[in-house]
């Protein structure tokens, strides 16, 4: 098992790394649109300003980064698996002019960390991608101070989630994509109703509550829509690898006709919805 978790780190870690570019390049849009969340965990997480906060799986820095401005007096450390995607956020926090941020590569089931040292933890979209979400949950537990709030935001049902479904479905129309296994990570394995209520609470948490946000993506056009997903979306990448470039443009050509039916007032615009759990130590 343990050389099973070690390789997933690893697979994890280097695509990740990859795709470190690629978030850096649309930075500004992912900020925007998933501002909503970030806000919603921010404010579940009852930040004083000396707080001690972590964020886990903090990719580009968000919603740490917005975090450490609300804990003037307190510090943020942000964790990931990606030294690269961490680079992008340490970036952004000397552009803020944040001398409260610091960043640690790390996986998310072994922080290196004492017990009860941060009063609240975040992990934005982090879960879903943990190889033994238990296992990750038990760290948040022991890390964290009693009393401290651990928010998380997971994607909800992919069918209120076209943003994602839709390029998948055109690119498994053309080629055959391999099923992941049961429970495997990937982008809507916490998505079953009550599946991260029952995690919370096995992992002793209290006063747990969870709440439905809904997301909008804003693309300047169809185009602008098939470049941010082949720039930062994996499994994208890994099906179009998977066709010839006739089979490439064809795949294309219907997803731009896809994001050109969700046109409104001259933007394309894409549903989303995702969950935030919050529980105190």
């Amino acid at each position: 098992m343990y050389a099973n978790l070690e390789t997933i780190h690893e697979q994890q870690r280097k695509t990740w790394d990859r795709f470190s570019s690629g978030w850096k390049k649309w930075d500004e849009l992912v900020l925007d649109w998933m501002a909503p969340v970030s806000e919603a965990m921010i404010r579940q997480a009852h930040l004083r300003d000396d707080a001690r906060v972590l964020d886990v799986a903090a990719g580009t820095g968000e919603p740490g980064l917005t975090a450490a401005i609300q804990v003037p007096h307190g510090s943020v450390t942000a964790t990931d698996l990606s030294e690269r995607m961490l680079a992008v956020a340490e970036q952004s926090a000397r552009e803020r002019g944040l001398d409260n941020y610091d960043t640690e590569v790390c996986e998310a089931g072994d922080i290196p960390f004492e017990d009860a040292r941060f009063d609240a933890i975040l992990c934005r979209f982090g879960f879903m991608f943990f190889p033994d979400i238990d296992a990750g949950l038990r760290e948040f537990v022991r890390v964290a101070k009693p009393g401290a709030r651990i928010c998380a935001a997971v994607w909800s049902e992919p069918e209120k989630n076209p943003w994602a479904m839709k390029i998948m479905s055109i690119i498994a129309q053309h080629v055959e994509l391999p099923p992941s296994p049961p429970g495997s990570p990937g982008l809507f394995r916490c998505a079953p109703a009550g599946m991260m209520r029952t995690a919370f609470a096995q992992a002793g948490l209290r006063d747990i509550d969870e709440s439905e946000i809904v997301l909008t993506m804003v693309h300047n056009g169809p185009e602008q829509y098939w470049d941010f997903m082949t720039d930062v979306a994996a499994p994208v990448v890994a099906g179009l690898a998977q066709a010839d470039m006739t089979t490439q443009k064809r795949i294309r050509d219907e997803v731009v006709d896809f994001a050109r039916q969700s046109m409104i007032g001259g933007k394309a615009e894409f549903a989303g919805a995702a969950r935030v759990i919050v529980g105190t130590r």
